[in-house]
């Protein structure tokens, strides 16, 4: 795979695009200052910890997505008189996989007709389908200087493509603004409230509350998966932060990886990643463990953002919704409907009872509609070279998004809830 050259010089053939503030590229995310990106990322309406310095460099120090797995990051970062006005990772890809968004029919159509889909583009976190910011900035304007600058070196590059995975609103917007085509996906989000007959909400006041308010066959499926997870002598605890013992992450990871390999794949992420995790990220994540007769047989991480000002505490940082991300399970052993409890009823009872906003189920999943996440559309922007191709894409872009826009409305004739929910929040929003 071509890996991109060492903090290349921002070259044009033109006028210079960016004059002031300064263009900087790099390929490590220590040659990125961590206090300057995690306070520019503070300030970013649609803030998650995936894009946090620490998320960024574990992926790349634990040798999980590096050049080598087919992830080669490229920094761009904007600075003016010595403070960041706006950044982005970009990955060059020879591949396709750990997006959620696929394009591996249009990386086929370009080999069909003789021409390289890869390396591309991507402006994603890797292996995590969680929508949130992607370009980082100051301002609408620092955001444009950004997006032009991406598109700019891609063509530089000779890239077939630029993709900006599940981004926040204002990063779509500035990505549309300049040209980029939009893609629709759908995913399943819970919210923390209550729908009534008169459209008034309320949190959840505890699990028994929120089964009441779904539709009797919802609520008697969802309990009698519960029974038959009680009746195998199945308990769970969980433990979060700087609570969750060396001895439970080391457990964490005999299911997380055996659960790939059962599906003849090897885990994206590596022992080490989640190592460092835990020392350098620790307040983000909870761990659910199931018990049976005293042995843990399974686990269940979330990824969790409790809201507020970051750790940094910048004072610019808007406030934030608390959301709990489905992220990694694993199992020991098979017990029917194991699943469903450890991903989707102990954290949704744990969010309930901690006052959390949201949590989001992951990519794709329709099932999960049973157990009241509701679907929510995702958005993503593409650059593609070719002029003829780019063409082609849009046109099915156009024809998929009718179809997405009928998905959802039969979907929300399909709701589990006693009454109507109230309309979910855009996938960014927090």
């Amino acid at each position: 795979m071509r890996t991109p050259p060492p903090a290349p010089p921002w070259r044009q053939t033109g006028p210079p695009l960016l004059t002031d503030p300064i263009l900087r590229i790099q390929t490590s995310p220590h040659d990125v200052p961590a206090a300057a990106w995690d306070g520019l990322l503070a300030a970013q309406p649609h803030a998650t910890p995936f894009l946090r310095h620490a998320y960024l460099a574990a992926l790349h120090d634990s040798g999980s997505a590096t050049a080598d797995t087919g992830w080669a990051a490229v920094f761009f970062t904007l600075w003016q008189d010595d403070a960041l006005q706006a950044a982005c990772v970009l990955y060059l890809k020879n591949h396709s996989y750990g997006e959620y968004v696929f394009d591996w029919a249009w990386a086929n159509a370009y080999a069909q007709h003789g021409l390289d889909y890869y390396p591309k583009a991507v402006a994603a976190v890797p292996f995590t389908p969680v929508p949130g910011a992607r370009l980082l900035a100051r301002d609408a304007g620092s955001r444009k200087l950004l997006v032009d600058a991406l598109v700019a070196w891609c063509e530089e590059q000779s890239l077939s493509s630029l993709h900006l995975l599940f981004g926040a609103d204002e990063d779509i917007a500035a990505c549309a603004a300049a040209g980029l085509m939009q893609r629709h996906t759908v995913q399943f989000h819970w919210q923390n409230t209550a729908p009534a007959p008169d459209g008034a909400t309320r949190r959840y006041r505890d699990f028994d509350d929120f089964l009441q308010g779904l539709a009797q066959e919802k609520r008697k499926k969802i309990r009698q998966e519960r029974r038959k997870v009680a009746a195998a002598g199945v308990d769970f605890r969980w433990s979060r932060g700087a609570d969750i013992p060396a001895a439970d992450w080391d457990l964490f990871y005999r299911c997380y990886e055996r659960t790939y390999l059962e599906h003849g794949n090897a885990p994206y992420l590596s022992r080490d990643f989640f190592r460092r995790m835990a020392r350098d990220m620790p307040e983000h994540w909870l761990l659910f463990v199931a018990e049976r007769g005293g042995r843990p047989i399974a686990t269940s991480l979330i990824a969790i953002d409790a809201g507020g000002s970051p750790a940094d505490g910048a004072s610019d940082a808007p406030s934030r919704s608390r959301v709990a991300y489905g992220r990694y399970w694993g199992a020991l052993e098979r017990v029917d409907c194991l699943h469903f409890e450890a991903c989707y009823y102990q954290p949704l009872a744990w969010c309930i009872a901690h006052g959390f906003d949201r949590f989001e189920g992951g990519a794709q999943g329709e099932h999960k509609m049973a157990r009241a996440l509701m679907p929510v559309r995702t958005t993503s922007a593409h650059w593609l070279a070719h002029p003829a191709f780019a063409d082609a894409v849009e046109r099915f872009l156009e024809r998929e998004g009718a179809g997405i826009e009928g998905y959802l409305d039969e979907l929300a004739d399909r709701s589990p809830f006693r009454h109507a929910p109230p309309p979910p929040p855009a996938a960014s929003a927090t």
